[in-house]
């Protein structure tokens, strides 16, 4: 099967001028650590915690289903065009999420 690639299609690439730095404190109960932003173009997520932080993209995460898990000093970035809510649960109460949104 051909690829089509027509020489007059144009990319447009999505940018961000502006960095919203939020902190979460630790929880062993579901938070959130990010609201729903339809202008939300990236997010990073920082755990400053010497806990596990369990990272849910959807409105509750726990300890057996989640994202992703973060370990200590552990980084995670947002799927692109990702602008639901984000929560997170750690394995024991201490320390923060370090969150940055990008809009």
């Amino acid at each position: 099967m051909a690829l089509y690639n027509p020489a007059t299609a144009t990319l447009v690439q999505s940018t961000s001028d502006d960095s919203t730095p939020t902190t979460v404190a630790s929880s062993t109960t579901s938070v959130t650590i990010l609201a729903a932003n339809s202008n939300r173009k990236g997010a990073t997520i920082w755990n400053d915690s010497t806990a596990i932080l369990y990272l849910e993209l959807g409105a509750t995460a726990t300890t057996g289903a989640f994202t992703a898990k973060l370990f200590a000093s552990g980084y995670y970035e947002v799927p692109f065009n990702y602008t639901g809510v984000i929560s997170g649960i750690w394995s024991a109460a201490n320390g923060n999420a370090l969150v940055r949104e990008l809009t």
